[in-house]
């Protein structure tokens, strides 16, 4: 009996050990992270009794803002003025489902405690006002954005445009969108329709496929394999006869060009007609381990340091790529080499910064409720990609790609346009298929970098990415000269 009582009073004491451990745990080491989580209702409660901060263009459109309410338990109601134009970029507020994008990165600000306080601050604080945020104003241009959903019109995609010497991102479209109100809304049962009925649409408009999917570059990816090839001693003069498929060793599938085509000649011949067969073979001769490091230098396999949430773009590894057959379909952008449309974005830009990659920022600077500027975000370069003399004798062959050759939809008269279009096949459909163009303009003194990705752009034979996206970068490329004035 003796035994059998000091058994069961051992199992009693170890459960009070792990009830007592799993409070500690929840209380000291947790504490934090759980009263900050976005999804803590008790926290959002508490927000709600503060005017939070406005969220701005830097042309002073309010893209969010709080109104307050004549009564009920929740003081404020966040407003989205323009709706589901820029409803990936500042994402939602909402009491049941928490935060997401500018909402959730620049929570500390946009309710007044992001650490700097001012005298304007105290004294709302001391009078009726009660308190309130500060505002965070975006490097997005309105009318850069809304240039960009026209251009996309009702496709599913998306336009990612930044200035290459800054990094700034001065439009970010993802079609389709959804609208942030009806998350913000106060009704619970409100809210939770909104929710499911986002949640069960088939073509995932919370999505942003701008920075959260990632796709098969195809043939943008060209302009990683030619760097690749230029920075491990390969000259533009590299040639490789005409050639209607190419083999590569240790396979017995050959490799086509578009249309069943044949094509060759130097490295800018090639790019300008988006010569399969010639990068393929381009990429199975580089020395081992060269395409990796120059993607890699890119950004490749890394998160872009953006203030929201970004997917990391794919290569695939350093022991798939020993193998030719592999290296040969990575170089066109196809097997496991998938990016975001912002990274494709990063890859003209620092094509067009001379080598340098610019680090990617949606926000500019934070002011308070007088409007003061109390924190500015600096430009910084995220990593240089290539030399400058690599990154020269890139624009150059991909200023012949709009002047004459594939992407001439994206030629704007009186302008040098540097260019690549992208075409990628998935699955055995073309309503996976992918239409790609990257860009940046003016080619001697860019002032835009941009990609736009088309998904279910259709039979590959004849919806390319000259003939789908290149027109889109095009419209948003006329709207940036109309704006900057260059």
């Amino acid at each position: 009996m003796n035994t059998q009582i000091r058994r069961v009073a051992f199992a009693v004491l170890l459960m009070f050990a792990a009830v007592f451990l799993k409070l500690n745990w929840i209380q000291l080491v947790r504490a934090e992270e759980l009263a900050n989580h976005p999804s803590n209702t008790r926290l959002l409660l508490k927000e709600y009794a503060i005017a939070r901060g406005a969220i701005l263009t830097s042309d002073n459109q309010i893209l969010a803002q709080s109104k307050k309410t004549p009564q009920g338990e929740l003081k404020y109601l966040r407003l989205y003025e323009q709706g589901p134009l820029f409803a990936h970029i500042t994402g939602y507020y909402s009491v049941r489902f928490g935060r997401t994008g500018i909402e959730r990165a620049f929570n500390s600000e946009l309710v007044g405690k992001g650490g700097v306080i001012t005298i304007q601050d105290l004294g709302d604080r001391l009078t009726s006002e009660g308190e309130r945020g500060d505002d965070v104003v975006l490097s997005i241009d309105s009318r850069m954005q809304q240039a960009a959903a026209q251009a996309l019109g009702s496709r599913r995609g998306a336009v990612v445009a930044l200035e290459p010497s800054s990094g700034r991102i001065i439009a970010m479209y993802s079609s389709p969108n959804f609208d942030p109100n009806p998350l913000s809304q106060h009704s619970a049962d409100g809210q939770k329709q909104a929710w499911q009925s986002l949640n069960a649409d088939a073509a995932k408009p919370l999505l942003s496929r701008a920075t959260g999917s990632i796709y098969a570059p195809g043939s943008t990816f060209k302009l990683v394999t030619a760097a690749a090839a230029l920075e491990s001693g390969r000259g533009p003069d590299t040639t490789f006869g005409d050639a209607k498929e190419y083999l590569p060793p240790q396979t017995d599938k050959p490799m086509g060009n578009f249309g069943g085509s044949t094509c060759g000649g130097d490295m800018a011949q090639a790019l300008k007609v988006s010569c399969n067969t010639y990068f393929a073979r381009l990429g199975a001769e580089l020395p081992r381990g060269a395409l990796e490091k120059t993607a890699r230098a890119f950004g490749f396999g890394e998160r872009p340091p953006l203030e929201t949430t970004v997917a990391a773009s794919r290569l695939p590894t350093g022991e798939q790529l020993k193998s030719p057959a592999f290296a040969a379909q990575s170089a066109i952008g196809q097997f496991d080499v998938a990016a975001t449309p912002l990274q494709m974005a990063l890859v003209a830009a620092g094509i067009g910064n001379g080598g340098n990659v610019p680090e990617p920022r949606l926000v500019i600077e934070v002011r308070d409720s007088r409007g003061k500027v109390i924190d500015q975000v600096d430009s910084k370069i995220w990593r240089q990609a290539v030399s400058s003399q690599t990154a020269d004798t890139l624009k150059q062959m991909m200023i012949a790609v709009v002047e004459d050759g594939t992407g001439q939809a994206a030629a704007i008269g009186g302008v040098a346009i540097a260019g690549k279009t992208g075409t990628a096949q998935v699955g055995a459909t073309g309503e996976d298929n992918l239409a790609w163009f990257v860009a940046f303009a003016p080619a001697d003194s860019p002032k835009i970098a941009l990609a736009v990705v088309v998904e279910g752009a259709g039979d590959p034979r004849s919806e390319t990415g000259g003939r789908l996206a290149a027109p889109i970068a095009k419209k948003v490329l006329e709207a940036h000269r109309g704006v900057a004035g260059w």
